[in-house]
């Protein structure tokens, strides 16, 4: 059984209408627990911790971007490690597993950018996030890209919440059918 690590910064999605913004980062973090409590142990890395669903642990983040966030999770887990990024609304309980599965592993986004990683051996892990990191990953060590649409579609903008609307977990779900 994994333990998964959930990096979350409620203040991340920039680039989502600020009356979304807010709400939805916790959606969305709350479906991403919500699937990884069925599959393991659940770490959210955050600054914010009165947003952390009641049956994940807290682990402070240390405010030094994600890759510091991730690190500061892994610290505190023996065995294999899934890292989750907070912004994936669609993930479930058998897309984490498929990645588990997987051994040492990677889920891409359509940018190239890194929205889920299987570590085995968490000790394999180098905070490479951002442009590219993909690829970096992969170039950082054996790496395979597995293909779990669940887990490639984030949430950056307005319009990607709209395009996954009917795929979305429930927290996700409920605050897209509130009128603002």
């Amino acid at each position: 059984m994994p333990t998964i690590v959930v990096p979350y910064r409620g203040n991340a999605k920039r680039r989502l209408s600020p009356r979304l913004r807010a709400g939805a980062a916790v959606a969305m973090l709350g479906d991403v627990v919500e699937a990884a409590l069925d599959v393991g142990r659940v770490l959210v890395v955050t600054d914010d911790p009165d947003v952390v669903p009641a049956d994940a642990e807290v682990v402070p983040d240390p405010g030094c971007g994600l890759g510091e966030a991730v690190r500061a999770g892994l610290r505190r887990v023996t065995g294999h490690a899934l890292v989750v990024n907070a912004d994936l609304p669609c993930a479930t309980p058998a897309s984490l597993r498929l990645l588990e599965d997987a051994g040492l592993a990677l889920v891409e986004a359509p940018d190239g950018t890194t929205n889920a990683l299987s570590l085995p051996d968490p000790s394999r892990f180098a905070p490479l996030y951002g442009a590219g990191s993909a690829a970096r990953f992969r170039r950082h060590a054996p790496f395979v890209t597995v293909a779990v649409w669940e887990l490639e579609h984030d949430v950056d903008t307005d319009a990607d919440l709209e395009r996954l609307a009917g795929r979305v977990g429930p927290r996700t779900r409920a605050l897209l059918a509130v009128p603002v």
